[in-house]
């Protein structure tokens, strides 16, 4: 059966975005070097996003509260509002750097819109996720847009009745295994995983064994991959 949905994630598969979170934590580090190792600073930060998770759901303004929050924690009583501001400027930078398309990206969405309606399934703060989309000037190429909270089995059974399709006619690709295929794959469609280096690590999972995954080097390669399924 031919594919005639095809999802598509936005960060780090049309753009570039953990680069600049990568940036702005290494200027935290920096910052809290006085009063923490990097080593330590870095898996407290970690933790302190893995923990707020469920209230601050994913984006730039989740990773800028849990930013202050480990620096209170590191060094309490010795953060004055100088640093407060510092960290506030570096979620600022977040909000604001320019969408970078990755390479190819136009030419391979026009030629995967040739083959399927093209869905951006993308995970994160809504006004910001909106705002990258409209500046990337991608936004004509995609019949339809969800920006979830999470991306879950539900969330993919919920578009696939959405937008009419069966799962075995639909695909999702993406660079995050945990977000994007393994949860595509348990609603039963198709997954192409595209790793971007620098990945959270909360993104990692063991690939999947199953005929409807498969490994890509990059997003180019994915319209010969939807050939060979129809």
């Amino acid at each position: 059966m031919p594919i005639s949905l095809i999802c598509l994630d936005a960060d780090d598969t049309l753009w570039q975005n953990m680069r600049h979170f990568n940036e702005a934590e290494a200027a935290f580090v920096a910052l809290l070097a006085p009063f923490a190792d990097a080593n330590i600073a870095r898996k407290a930060l970690e933790a302190c996003e893995t923990r707020n998770l469920p209230l601050y759901g994913y984006g730039a303004k989740s990773f800028t509260l849990s930013l202050i929050e480990t620096a209170v924690e590191l060094a309490p009583g010795e953060i004055d509002a100088g640093m407060v501001q510092d960290i506030l400027a570096a979620g600022r930078r977040l909000l604001a750097h320019p969408v970078e398309l990755l390479n190819d990206i136009e030419a391979t969405l026009d030629l995967l819109a040739s083959r399927a309606r093209l869905i951006l399934v993308t995970k994160g703060d809504l006004l910001h996720q909106e705002a990258k989309l409209a500046a990337s000037g991608l936004g004509d190429r995609f019949s339809g847009v969800e920006i979830v909270s999470d991306k879950r089995v539900a969330t993919f059974e919920r578009i696939f009745q959405t937008y009419g399709v069966a799962p075995q006619e639909a695909l999702m690709a993406g660079d995050s295994m945990r977000s994007d295929i393994l949860p595509a794959l348990g609603a039963g469609a198709w997954a192409a995983h595209i790793p971007q280096g620098g990945a959270w690590s909360h993104e990692h999972a063991d690939a999947p064994d199953s005929a409807r995954f498969r490994a890509l080097e990059r997003l180019a390669d994915l319209p010969a991959w939807v050939d060979s399924i129809a």
